[in-house]
């Protein structure tokens, strides 16, 4: 079976994390006003020196 195409009865939801001021806190627990700016971050990766 292909792992990406798991029936929905097999799925389980991953948590997401983030670092806020300095600790570490679950999405979930965001008020939705914090979460929906979650939602809307730019990732970037910074080049090698």
């Amino acid at each position: 079976m292909d792992k990406a195409n798991l029936p929905t009865e097999q799925r389980q939801r991953c948590e997401v994390w983030t670092r806020v001021m300095g600790y570490h806190r679950p999405v979930a627990a965001f008020n939705p006003g914090k979460q929906s700016e979650h939602r809307e971050r730019q990732h970037f990766t910074e080049a090698k020196a």
